[in-house]
């Protein structure tokens, strides 16, 4: 129970990665705030976690973003971790990708958690201590086709991790953002469900498409990520801050 009495905020909290960012917390003994715009998986998941509470959150809604970060660390205690999972994903190729689809990302996944850890920091900043964990991509290391919105929204994500792991190199708090290639979740079923509108593939083909792009041939389980985050929040990673940690099975050399 490593993380006992530490309070860790998940944004798209509810189901995915951010769900079971969430019960890998829980099992190391934190207390949690999840937030999301669907109450109905957001409840179901904190019914399962010791300590955890539900909120519903949209995080392109600033004064939401301040009342429910208020409302939470009266709750449970200022919060000491925050893993930044919410995001979109929109697919075009480029000359047909707009201005406003790249807005739209660009407001969920970089401004969403850029407002996110500012309400979070300063409590972090008074204690010594905190633990921000940005959930990007691979698609934020590497460039991909048909995704210019997503891949450009979660690039900027690691320049903010970046960014802001050098600011607060010395006091106590590490940034740091996880970057999976495709992991079960639901994005990767509308990817599947994309692939297959398209090209008239099964299902299971269309999934074979996807896990060719990892050289072990699969999709990352979402529990796999999950390890991942909260060791970045655990004992002994003090020093691990300001990395993009590709897992995407040896996708990303």
């Amino acid at each position: 129970m490593e993380l006992n009495g530490k309070h860790a905020l998940i944004t798209g909290g509810g189901h995915g990665i951010g769900g079971a960012s969430a019960e890998a917390l829980a099992a190391s003994g934190a207390k949690l705030t999840l937030t999301g715009r669907n109450m109905e998986k957001l409840e179901a998941m904190a019914a399962k976690l010791p300590g955890a509470q539900a909120r519903r959150l949209d995080v392109t809604d600033e004064e939401a973003v301040k009342r429910v970060f208020t409302e939470s660390a009266a709750s449970l205690g200022a919060i000491d971790i925050l893993i930044n999972n919410s995001g979109i994903a929109e697919t075009a190729p480029y000359l047909r990708t707009s201005s406003d689809m790249m807005r739209r990302l660009m407001e969920v996944n970089l401004i969403g958690a850029h407002v996110c850890t500012q309400q979070a920091l300063p409590a972090m900043v008074d204690a010594g201590w905190g633990r921000v964990v940005n959930i990007s991509s691979l698609a934020g290391i590497s460039g991909q086709p048909y995704i210019a919105a997503y891949s450009a929204s979660k690039h900027a994500m690691i320049g903010l991790t970046r960014t802001l792991a050098l600011e607060m190199v010395k006091k106590g708090i590490t940034v740091n953002a996880v970057c999976p290639a495709y992991v079960e979740t639901g994005m990767v079923e509308a990817g599947v469900a994309n692939i297959q509108k398209i090209t008239g593939m099964s299902e299971a083909d269309a999934r074979g498409e996807l896990a060719k792009k990892n050289p072990q041939g699969r999709i990352i389980a979402a529990s796999e990520v999950a390890v991942t985050v909260a060791w970045l929040c655990l004992p002994g990673s003090e020093s691990i801050t300001g990395q993009s940690i590709a897992m995407a099975g040896g996708g990303w050399m």
